[in-house]
């Protein structure tokens, strides 16, 4: 069974930086990882997503060239760095691995939360000065 458990989380001021992991466990360890985040009243958004073997990264464009995903395989861990970090950017943040069909197809960079089917708890991120 898989499971995916975030951290990192935390109050920021803008302009902070942040680290979120995403402890996976129960795969091959080699599946494509997505993160998401959902702020309050609006709809989950994917974020960034990484390919198992993390040759291929995709993002969002609210957050390209401000956040970093990466994953250690050895640790099954993946890593969401977030630099420049704005209030809009406040939300609980997800991890989630691909549906089979998702992920067979190659749908999943394009980080539509239905494509994703099991799920962290989530971390919560404020950005408020």
């Amino acid at each position: 069974q898989v499971r995916l458990v975030e951290s990192g989380g935390g109050l920021v001021q803008p302009g902070g930086s942040l680290t979120l992991s995403c402890a996976v466990s129960g795969t091959s360890g080699y599946d494509a990882i997505g993160w998401f985040r959902q702020a309050p009243g609006k709809e989950r958004e994917g974020v960034s997503c990484i390919s198992g073997d993390g040759a291929n990264t995709y993002y969002a464009d609210s957050v390209k060239g401000r956040f970093t995903i990466s994953r250690h395989n050895g640790k099954d861990t993946v890593y969401l760095q977030m630099n420049s970090l704005k209030p809009e950017d406040t939300a609980v943040y997800y991890c989630a691995t691909p549906t089979h069909g998702a992920y067979y197809s190659g749908t999943y960079y394009l980080l539509r939360p239905r494509d994703f089917g099991s799920w962290g708890q989530g971390t919560q991120v404020t950005v408020s000065s």
